[in-house]
C-alpha cells in the first residue's frame, strides 16, 4: 500500500475527469428509498378477477419535499389508483406512499425546488411502479397494472401556473 494518490483520469479528449471527492457541478444523490405507506384492495375477489373488458382506471400522482434538520430532503411520491368495472363497482384500488432521501449539492437555491419535485421524483418512479404491479400481481390480476410513465415536469409547470392564477385563499375565522 502507497500513501501517494492516483492521478486523476484523462478522457480521450485529453481533459481530466472528476475524480471521486471531487466535486461534479450540481446533482444529488440518493441516500435511501422506502415505502412510507401501501394499500392494496381487492373488494370484490374473487368476482373481480373475472371482470370482462378492461376497468375504468382513475390515478392521482402527488408529490411532495421537505427539507430536514440534517440537511437532507425527504421527497414523497404518492401513486393512487383506482379501477372500476363496467358497472361502477371497484375492481382494486391500490395506494403507495414511496419516498426517498436526498443530499443536494451544488445546488442554487431557486433550482431545489425544481429538482426535488422533477427530479428526484423521476428518479424513484421505476421503483413505485414495480411495487404497484407486483401488487396487482398478488391480488390476482393478471396482467398487473402497469402505470403508465409519467412527466413530472409537465405536473409541476401546471402546478406553477395554477398557483400563479389562482386568486390568494382567503382564511376563515
Amino acid at each position: 500500500m502507497t500513501d501517494a494518490t492516483a492521478p486523476a483520469d484523462t478522457a480521450a479528449n485529453g481533459q481530466t475527469e472528476p475524480t471521486q471527492g471531487q466535486p461534479a457541478g450540481p446533482g444529488f444523490r440518493i441516500m435511501a428509498q422506502y415505502v412510507r405507506d401501501l394499500s392494496f384492495e381487492n373488494p370484490r375477489a374473487p368476482e373481480s378477477l373475472r371482470i370482462e373488458g378492461k376497468p375504468a382506471i382513475d390515478m392521482g400522482v402527488e408529490m411532495n419535499a421537505a427539507g430536514r434538520p440534517d440537511g437532507l430532503f425527504e421527497v414523497d411520491l404518492k401513486l393512487s389508483v383506482k379501477a372500476t368495472g363496467d358497472d361502477k363497482n371497484a375492481v382494486f384500488h391500490v395506494e403507495l406512499v414511496y419516498g426517498g432521501l436526498f443530499a443536494l449539492s451544488g445546488v442554487s437555491p431557486q433550482d431545489i425546488e425544481p429538482l426535488l419535485l422533477i427530479e428526484c421524483p423521476r428518479y424513484l418512479f421505476p421503483f413505485a411502479r414495480q411495487i404497484i404491479a407486483q401488487a396487482t400481481s398478488d391480488g390476482g390480476f393478471y396482467p398487473p397494472f402497469m402505470v403508465d410513465p409519467i412527466d413530472f415536469a409537465a405536473i409541476y409547470v401546471a402546478r406553477q401556473q395554477q398557483i400563479a392564477s389562482g386568486p390568494a385563499e382567503t382564511g376563515q375565522a
